[in-house]
């Protein structure tokens, strides 16, 4: 994709074949707007697919009123843009700049042409990932978060927004505060999320701007799949591609970004087809533009909190607010998460200094300042060199003595000639310091202690299973990783104790702890899924 955007301005004066708008002519309806009349506003679901045929569309800035952009929509170019896929919501608003004439087909209808005809697809599918990633790139929405410098809730909003390439803008209240308070109308000068205009969320949380942005899914919509998948990793979203190219009904719940773990590295060198790299985001956001292209949708930041099968054979979940989603068969993809150094006030610096992902947006906390990489394995070996670029110098402290055993040899050589690098073994941090913010910790070696200035912790180390909602559905080996094929005699590689369900990925006990492998195993898993559905439909 990294070319799409680059071509969005040769792509507007591509126009879509004469047969395939009147193909969209025979599912949709012609509908006129007066010059001034609002297309579309902020929130509003995306549920129908407007191709212009005469007049002028215009982006709209949801503060002053007046048109965002120089460009707009004329005759044969057409609204809309990724989020269309998954049933979103628009983050802009549109307006009809002069008196217009568009034909408005339904989502679902329009889906169903997309799906059989792949050249009117393939040119759709392509502008609305260009325009998303336009969007992000010049920060270009009705979401404007104040002060995420400052504040850790707002922090992990913005964490939530950049993972999923939701377009945002942020103010850091102590360098354009009053830029800030101007733009989106504030009178204190206290961290905040601005939605639309005057529309300041009140104790916000990533899942209150997914409702308003429509990332959340309206479950009661449709509460019975073919297939859930728990996850949204690289095993989770491959799955999720498989499943809906082979027309099953799938929905991916994902209780923080689609990604995953593999989502917070910032270059991966070793997958096929990269030979210059690409970061985890990037990689599993193309596996999601693709899912969505099939009819998968995706659901975030949801988690599932119990699993249990009912007498028909179904299985249903019960989400994080209650909310109950049913399925045939059920994947699970929830993959490891990193786990937390036992040290005091961890957890009072976590977002003001400690991070567990190594992006941009945690990058610039070091910028003229060290870091401190915690963990030997690749996750760590590639932040620690993406952090090199912005921090004075990266300190990488391994518990070990050597990364031989958890690390790429390709890595493990950059970290150890890179004069910005130090690796310390056998080493462990001993404590944190600072007031408000981190600003050094303990190293505690074999020599003794010393005190490390630092800008940012990141602990990268070890990784449990998020396996506590399958209890009593699948038997799990002593470090709480699911075991499937072999090791409990069932027929596939990928099923469970309970007949029905699957693992892949890294959550799946003696998996090979790779994103290829991961991706490979999502893919594989689906046969296996459209087996035990089939059967399922065959005995009701």
């Amino acid at each position: 994709m990294e070319s799409i955007a680059a071509d969005l301005e040769t792509m507007k004066r591509v126009p879509l074949a004469d047969e395939h708008v009147a193909m969209i002519c025979e599912i949709g309806e012609e509908r006129d707007y007066a010059k001034g009349d609002m297309v579309a506003e902020v929130g509003a679901p995306m549920d129908e697919f407007v191709y212009v045929l005469d007049g002028e569309i215009e982006v709209v800035d949801p503060w002053s009123g007046n048109r965002l952009l120089d460009a707009s929509l004329g005759p044969t170019q057409f609204m809309g843009e990724i989020a269309f896929l998954n049933a979103g919501s628009w983050f802009l608003p549109m307006r009809a700049a002069k008196d217009t004439k568009v034909i408005a087909a339904p989502r679902e209808a329009m889906l169903e042409l997309m799906s059989m005809v792949p050249e009117l697809s393939d040119h759709i599918i392509n502008v609305f990932a260009a325009r998303r990633r336009r969007q992000f790139e010049l920060q270009n929405s009705s979401v404007k978060l104040i002060g995420a410098d400052r504040d850790g809730n707002v922090q992990r909003i913005e964490s939530f927004l950049r993972r999923n390439r939701i377009p945002y803008e942020s103010y850091d209240l102590d360098g354009r505060d009053e830029e800030a308070l101007e733009v989106c109308n504030l009178t204190g000068h206290e961290p905040a999320v601005v939605i639309g205009k005057n529309q300041v969320m009140e104790e916000p949380t990533p899942r209150k701007v997914a409702q308003r942005l429509g990332l959340d899914l309206d479950i009661c919509a449709n509460r019975e799949f073919d297939v859930l998948i728990v996850g949204g990793g690289p095993s989770g979203v491959a799955a999720a591609v498989y499943a809906g190219a082979e027309g099953l009904c799938a929905l991916v719940v994902e209780d923080t970004a689609i990604g995953g773990q593999a989502g917070t590295s910032s270059r991966i060198e070793n997958y096929m087809g990269f030979p210059t790299g690409i970061s985890g985001a990037d990689l599993v956001y193309r596996g999601e533009i693709q899912a969505m292209k099939f009819g998968t949708r995706f659901a975030m930041p949801r988690r599932v909190g119990s699993l249990e099968k009912r007498e028909d054979g179904l299985f249903c979940a019960t989400l994080d607010n209650e909310d109950e989603v049913c399925a045939k068969t059920v994947i699970v993809a929830t993959g490891v998460q990193y786990r937390r150094l036992p040290l005091d006030r961890l957890e009072e610096f976590e977002g003001q200094g400690i991070y567990y992902a190594a992006t941009d947006m945690e990058a610039r906390f070091c910028r003229g300042s060290d870091a401190v990489v915690v963990g030997g394995g690749n996750s760590a070996g590639q932040a620690a060199m993406y952090l090199s670029r912005t921090a004075n110098h990266v300190h990488v402290i391994v518990r070990g003595d050597s990364l031989a055993d958890s690390m790429s040899e390709y890595l493990t050589k950059r970290l150890e000639s890179d004069p910005k690098i130090t690796v310390h073994y056998n080493t462990e941090v001993g404590a944190l310091h600072g007031d408000v913010r981190l600003e050094a910790v303990t190293l505690k070696g074999a020599d003794g202690e010393e005190k490390q200035s630092c800008g940012a912790l990141f602990i990268m180390i070890g990784a449990a299973p998020n396996t506590g909602w399958l209890e009593g559905l699948a038997d799990l080996d002593e470090r709480g990783f699911v075991k499937t094929g072999d090791d409990i005699g069932a027929g596939s590689p990928y099923e469970t104790s309970t007949p029905g369900i699957f693992a892949v990925g890294d959550v799946r006990s003696g998996s090979t702890k790779r994103v290829a492998s991961a991706v490979g195993e999502g893919s594989v898993v689906i046969a296996a899924a459209w087996a035990h559905v089939a059967k399922v439909e065959e005995e009701v």
